[in-house]
């Protein structure tokens, strides 16, 4: 073990306490996108005390908030982004694998985004730390950003200009894995489809109708047809949010539906997002209708940065995986054994090519993943998800590491996952979490040729100015997504 991961090792337990202290808090918490006020208040607290300087309301979002702390000239600059959002209905108790939720029909982090936040915090401090102890010159600017499972807050603040003259970012994701992230997410774009109609009688006088429901509907067949004739990758996902009532022999003068829409780039989800619209507009001039439509959020696809992967994969090699006792892998068993069956055939499948038939049983008995896995640089598949960091990427170099923090096998969004973000799973994921990202940025800060490889990589693939996949008009939807 280098001399530098024994001193992080050192700072991270010394501040263990407050950064469990706040984890625990957030968890609790468990406010849903733009409503994270408990949560960003405790982490812009804790930041000051320490001495960072703190902005709240970054780029016009209440709870999203900038910590800056600078030593000598301020140069390297290294950024470290943090999340502190929950998902609606997925309240369950800490670490208890059957479904025992905590308030009927509560939140829970079902993504675990307690301890993505603290876990950069821990980073975050202990980078300061050394700046100052060791009087070496640089800045380390904690991302306070809100609504990550909403409508998003790092594109708003990439367009504000908040990434601007920063070297390097580097981020985590509770996981079920211990590995740089290879693969790419795709970009997504959502909007919200207005119809307006006519109501009428519809026994007495439905000829006077004019059918928003209708329209919704026949937007609907007509994105089901629309879904043969585009590219495998994409994706497209509606919710109904306004049926126009609940009286069906009222003609519904008025219905509102949610789109999402997934590509691997932007400019593929834009182009596919354009026919979306004129499927609308179809539906709107079928039922004689009028329709309207606001694009509530965007974000850009994430692509890897494979030179801060290489430095950061050493790190995490260094760092090793969590520290797991015989307790932990019972306790993720049981979270493993939780699932429904059809679940769990499709999770053991999952474990059999990933990992081996030949380790299938033995994963099943100790489902954690107890190593960190090699980063191939170039190997950059695209899935389905999506994430606001892509943003990040295409302002400023960035990277995304992946520790464990649940059961190998665990499906992202559940009360399960809500269950091991509030154990000690997740408070064991999320102190190596932060030794990593500690390691990865001070040795980045510490190799100018580096940060240059890296700059000349991001400016390659990007052009090295940002666009932001929202148009100019669309402002953070406080209160409205």
């Amino acid at each position: 073990m280098s001399e530098l991961l024994t001193w992080i090792e050192r700072t991270i337990e010394k501040r263990k306490e407050v950064i469990l202290d706040a984890n625990e808090k957030i968890w609790s918490y468990a406010e849903l996108p733009y409503e994270e006020r408990k949560s960003a208040r405790l982490l812009c607290d804790i930041l000051r005390s320490e001495g960072f300087e703190v902005e709240e309301g970054a780029a016009d979002i209440p709870t999203s908030f900038v910590a800056v702390y600078k030593a000598g000239e301020g140069k390297p600059v290294a950024g470290i982004l943090g999340e502190f959002d929950a998902l609606w209905g997925l309240s369950q108790e800490a670490g208890c694998p059957k479904r025992s939720p905590m308030a009927k029909g509560g939140s829970g982090h079902g993504c675990g985004h307690n301890c993505l936040g603290t876990g950069a915090l821990g980073a975050a401090l202990a980078v300061k730390d050394y700046l100052k102890e060791n009087e070496k010159s640089g800045t380390v600017i904690y991302y306070g950003c809100a609504a990550e499972e909403g409508a998003g807050a790092k594109q708003f603040m990439a367009r504000a200009g908040l990434f601007n003259g920063v070297d390097f970012v580097y981020t985590w994701h509770p996981a079920s894995r211990n590995e740089v992230q290879q693969t790419c997410s795709v970009a997504i774009m959502g909007a919200n489809f207005e119809f307006f109609g006519r109501a009428a009688h519809a026994g007495g006088s439905p000829h006077l109708g004019r059918s928003a429901l209708d329209a919704a509907e026949l937007m609907s067949v007509g994105v089901n047809y629309l879904r043969e004739h585009m590219i495998d990758k994409a994706r497209i996902h509606y919710a109904y949010v306004d049926a126009g009532g609940t009286a069906p022999n009222v003609v519904q003068d008025h219905s509102k539906v949610k789109y999402e829409v997934r590509a691997p780039k932007v400019s593929q989800m834009k182009e596919l997002f354009e026919r979306v619209v004129k499927v609308a507009k179809g539906a709107a001039m079928m039922t004689e209708t009028e329709m309207k439509y606001e694009i509530t959020m965007a974000f850009s696809d994430y692509v890897p940065n494979d030179t801060l992967a290489e430095i950061a994969t050493e790190c995490m090699m260094e760092v090793g995986a969590p520290g797991w006792e015989d307790s932990d892998y019972e306790l993720a068993k049981a979270f493993l054994e939780s699932y429904d069956p059809v679940t769990l055939e499709t999770i053991k499948a999952g474990i059999r090519e990933t990992y081996g038939p030949e380790n299938l049983e033995r994963i099943l008995e100790r489902p954690l993943d107890s190593q960190v896995h090699p980063y191939i640089e170039g190997k950059h598949q695209y899935e389905s998800g999506s994430t606001d960091v892509g943003d990040v990427g295409y302002a400023v170099p960035t990277l995304n590491l992946n520790v464990a923090t649940c059961c190998i096998g665990n499906v992202g969004h559940t009360w399960q996952m809500t269950a091991q973000a509030g154990s000690v799973l997740g408070q064991k994921g999320l102190l190596t979490a932060a030794k990593a990202l500690a390691l990865s940025v001070i040795r980045t800060m510490e190799s100018p040729q580096v940060v240059e490889a890296a700059r000349k990589e991001f400016v390659k693939r990007t052009g090295g100015v940002y666009h932001c996949p929202l148009p100019d008009e669309v402002n953070p939807p406080v209160g409205r997504y």
